[in-house]
């Protein structure tokens, strides 16, 4: 498909501030989908605290220059050879798992996030931040047509990801769970658990005073900061921040037999000393027990659009365009966003020509 298109590359990784310069917007020409491939019409890209894990290189790329993004929605405009499904004209959407090998003894568990050939949309494999990007056929996403396609971004990851903590939690009705960081992702999983698990308490632990307001809004039964002691031991907590504090302080908070689930690509080392703090009869004794939450699979993403159409789910969103991914970056990671961010890119007009460079 000939032409050009605008994408926002990772070129080098560096401490993400306002004056980083190594996210590039460039015109770059547009891909074609290769055997098995469908080429997507990016309308919208979620942005994630992934992306700044990639940047700041905790979860590097596997090559750079990168198209980073990894929460998509589009429509399918060209299929390669070997497409099994009319796809043409379909919204579809594209999560963090780009493709997995379906041979080895992970994916044939059902627990293809875990395979060894894991490809990662937005860092091992061209994303979203993006006019065009190709992927598999084999690992898009129909987009229910009730769902609004900006609404449905956030939930390819913050949303899915969401689910399989949830999952993994192995939350019983009317235990009691409690959520430490409230962003996107941590909004989701309440609506989830109000819905799935209506008997259960819902505790919210969060820096900021309106993160903790909108926690009571949407259903919170309690909301108090990090370090602060909850009404009562928690059955299970689920940890989606990028730091080490909470994870310490929901060892304390947790019932016996409690578990905590670390639902992060990664943790910033700026309070990791304090780890040094922690008490074996505190923290861990009593059959408490840590997991952490690693990638997601199709069925994840699938079950969690059919499970955020019965509810429904319909998360906050805070629009940016392309070329202020920088802006939404930094506002995720300062904690000055109270919605999902998302890039949008369906009003861009594309230009004739074919760029030299490739993706």
């Amino acid at each position: 498909m000939p032409g050009t298109m605008r994408a926002m590359r990772l070129h080098r990784h560096g401490l993400l501030s306002r004056d980083f310069q190594g996210l590039q917007l460039e015109t770059i020409a547009i891909p074609e989908p290769a055997q098995g491939e469908v080429l997507i019409k990016i309308a919208f890209c979620g942005i994630c605290h992934t992306e700044i894990d990639e940047i700041e290189n905790r979860a590097p790329p596997s090559s750079l220059p990168m198209t980073l993004g990894h929460q998509v929605v589009g429509t399918v405009v060209a299929q390669g050879a070997g497409c099994r499904l009319e796809m043409l004209g379909k919204t579809v959407g594209v999560a963090w798992i780009f493709s997995a090998c379906g041979k080895c003894k992970q994916c044939l568990q059902g627990l293809e996030n875990l395979c060894g050939d894991f490809l990662a949309s937005g860092r091992d494999r061209p994303g979203g931040y993006a006019e065009y990007m190709t992927a598999a056929e084999a690992f898009i996403h129909e987009i229910p047509p009730t769902m609004p396609a900006v609404q449905a971004a956030p939930l390819l990851c913050a949303g899915a990801v969401g689910y399989r903590a949830l999952r993994l939690s192995g939350l019983q009705t009317g235990e009691s769970l409690g959520l430490t960081g409230f962003g996107s992702s941590g909004r989701l999983v309440l609506q989830m658990s109000r819905f799935l698990f209506p008997d259960s308490p819902l505790y919210v632990f969060a820096r900021s005073a309106q993160e903790r307001d909108l926690a009571l809004e949407l259903g919170a039964q309690w909301a108090g900061d990090t370090r602060e002691q909850p009404p009562c031991p928690l059955n299970a907590v689920i940890d989606t921040t990028p730091v080490w504090l909470p994870v310490l302080s929901a060892l304390a908070v947790l019932a016996p037999g409690g578990r905590l689930i670390i639902n992060a690509i990664g943790k910033e080392s700026g309070d990791q000393n304090l780890l040094t703090s922690l008490d074996y009869a505190r923290h861990l004794w009593r059959e408490k027990s840590i997991k952490t939450v690693a990638n997601v699979t199709r069925a994840d993403v699938r079950s969690l659009l059919a499970l955020a159409s019965r509810i429904p789910l319909a998360p906050k969103i805070v629009e940016y365009r392309l070329d202020q991914a920088l802006e939404g970056l930094l506002a995720i990671k300062s904690g000055n966003i109270t919605g999902a961010g998302v890039l949008r890119l369906d009003t861009v007009q594309i230009s004739p020509r074919r760029a030299n460079s490739t993706m």
